[in-house]
């Protein structure tokens, strides 16, 4: 089985969450998701999400509070490249204030732009199950940091 860890950035602010456009590189579409990317070997997640932030959006950000962690196994034949093993990722999420900076693309990345999006727009987006995650870690602040999985289908992709 493969496995990722990943550290994502739930910034809301106004009634209004910061969600990023993805752009898958292997051309099977695009989705928003939220800021936030994999742990570098040696990188501590606090800092992951601070980086993959400034990378993604041009925001400056810092970190408020642990929200939650959530580990969920993508079988091989649901993966969006197909292949022989199943995979788990592993993602920690944190609820982030941003602090300085400006929207821009990702240069020379996947992100194509950073918008931010009214909460009750979020239902009618094509979007990546970590969205769905972070903005229920954010609304209902488990004590124990998890809950219970997230389904995809529809709108909503692994």
């Amino acid at each position: 089985m493969s496995r990722r860890l990943a550290a994502y950035a739930v910034c809301i602010e106004d009634g209004r969450v910061l969600l990023a456009r993805y752009v898958s590189p292997y051309g099977d579409g695009t989705w928003w998701t939220l800021p936030g990317g994999g742990v570098e070997p040696c990188e501590d997640p606090f800092d992951t999400v601070v980086r993959e932030v400034a990378e993604e959006t041009g925001y400056s950000s810092v970190v408020e509070r642990l929200l939650g962690v959530d580990s969920r196994v993508i079988p091989s034949a649901e993966r969006r490249l197909p292949g022989p093993e199943d995979h788990q990722n592993i993602g920690i999420y944190y609820a982030v204030r941003i602090t300085a900076g400006t929207t821009r693309p990702e240069p020379n990345g996947e992100t194509a732009e950073s918008v931010w999006t009214p909460l009750p727009d979020v239902p009618a987006l094509h979007r990546a199950a970590i969205v769905d995650v972070g903005l229920t870690l954010a609304q209902v602040q488990p004590l124990t940091g998890h809950i219970p999985p997230i389904p995809v289908g529809g709108l909503v992709v692994h």
